[in-house]
């Protein structure tokens, strides 16, 4: 017990100094990318295109990488497969850092591009199952909760140092705080063990079995013995019979395609629609965010572990996507500078959403299936990643310009606030059953 919990702790520190590096330059990168691409202005529908076509590329990238990093990571553990994100993501700070120009500009977008179909939502999709390995299944709702509120005061300390750093020093000290993550992770955090099979390497040849939790929920999956080069990966049938296993599961993974294409539509645009409808630049984003992240730390840190007892993971679902289109609604209705800081303080509510709607899901699989799970939920994810901004970007950047066909700034942001109230709607169909028991894998694997 003391080793799990002594490996939960080096996690969440891991955790903190990753998220630390990835949030410090989010308030930093849009007037970057406005200087790099439209010097001199306040306005520009070619940044915001740039940036939703990132944004869609990368979401194509983690459709088929997060199934498959959170399968690989229930066979060869944890630790092995944090190692590579954790390594790319330093590499775009780490080009920024060292220039800012209009080319180098580019050189860190096309790799930011590449990197991210790896890296994105890959450390907390790992760090979720690494959670779940350790924690009981009673427990998991609160320390997913104190996962996430370790993620929001990384963001918090991470855009409050932006508030006090030059553009140049952000950058500079994100990648070295991104180097020290590693370096602590690979020396400090105990591998989570989830199986026997984990000290077996990833190239192998033999008899390969492909292991689904659906093996004896259905009769979808079928079990495959061959020879092979590789170990089997998860396939698009694997996913769909994991989806097939529990109505819960797949209430939940409806719940996260529409919250993430909502969340993604407003993250895309609301930095721009901010700088063109109230004048912000870097500082003003990090008050914004510095905000919404105390808020939302003591939240899941303080409220969340008191509330899931009395009201249970379904019922703060819903409670946090109700806020979570709320707030977005009030953004994209700001009538004053100071409407969107007033929308960020209900991050203390709607921060509830994500660990519940994940701590839901890791209870709806056996124990050695956590990170095909999580994985999952992230391929769905991704899917709407790849939607979103194919959608909100050019409905932004139209009225946003001067071509607008009536005068509603935040029309694009509005939409969103709609998309997310579906989330809503669905959560509240969610009847949360009885959590799988954690042997289900095993004595499906003795049939």
């Amino acid at each position: 017990m003391e080793k799990k919990l002594s490996g939960l702790s080096q996690l969440y520190f891991t955790s903190f100094l990753h998220n630390f590096s990835i949030f410090m330059v989010i308030p930093a990168i849009t007037d970057v990318t406005m200087a790099a691409i439209c010097p001199g202005r306040d306005q520009c529908s070619l940044a915001i295109y740039l940036t939703g076509f990132q944004q869609a590329i990368t979401g194509v990238g983690t459709l088929v990488m997060m199934p498959l990093v959170g399968y690989l990571s229930d066979k060869y553990g944890r630790k092995a497969l944090l190692t590579v994100p954790l390594c790319l993501s330093v590499i775009p700070s780490a080009i920024l850092a060292y220039s800012r120009t209009r080319n180098f500009f580019f050189a860190y977008y096309v790799l930011k591009i590449l990197t991210a179909m790896v890296c994105e939502g890959s450390v907390q999709c790992l760090a979720l199952a690494y959670v779940a390995d350790n924690v009981p299944e009673g427990r998991r709702a609160s320390a997913f909760g104190i996962l996430t509120g370790i993620g929001s005061c990384a963001f918090v300390c991470g855009n409050l140092s932006t508030r006090f750093l030059s553009t140049a020093s952000t950058f500079q000290v994100s990648t070295a705080v991104g180097v020290i993550a590693i370096v602590y992770m690979k020396i400090f955090l105990p591998d989570s063990m989830i199986d026997n099979d984990l000290s077996v390497p990833i190239l192998s040849k033999g008899k390969g079995k492909i292991e689904s939790t659906c093996e004896k929920a259905s009769d979808c999956c079928s079990t495959q013995n061959s020879t092979q080069i590789f170990k089997p990966i998860p396939s698009l049938d694997d996913m769909l019979c994991l989806l097939k296993s529990s109505l819960t599961f797949s209430q939940a993974a409806i719940v996260a395609f529409f919250t993430s294409f909502a969340q993604v539509g407003l993250h895309s645009t609301l930095l721009y629609y901010l700088k063109a409808q109230f004048h912000f630049n870097k500082d003003q984003f990090a008050d914004l965010m510095v905000i919404s992240g105390i808020a939302g730390t003591i939240s899941q840190l303080i409220l969340m572990p008191m509330l899931v007892p009395l009201l249970g993971e379904g019922k703060l679902l819903s409670i946090g996507l109700f806020f979570e289109s709320t707030h977005m609604f009030l953004y994209g209705i700001a009538w004053s500078f100071w409407v969107p800081y007033a929308s960020a303080m209900l991050s203390i509510l709607y921060v509830f959403a994500q660990p519940c709607m994940r701590s839901i899901v890791s209870k709806q699989v056996g124990s050695s299936e956590q990170g095909k799970a999580q994985g999952c939920i992230s391929g769905i994810c991704s899917i709407a990643n790849v939607i979103s901004p194919l959608a909100f970007s050019p409905l932004s950047a139209l009225f946003l310009s001067e071509e607008s066909p009536f005068d509603f700034p935040g029309f694009s942001i509005l939409c969103t606030a709609l998309v997310s109230s579906l989330a809503f709607i669905q959560s509240l169909m969610i009847r949360v059953v009885p959590p799988v028991s954690s042997q289900r894998i095993n004595d499906s694997n003795d049939v």
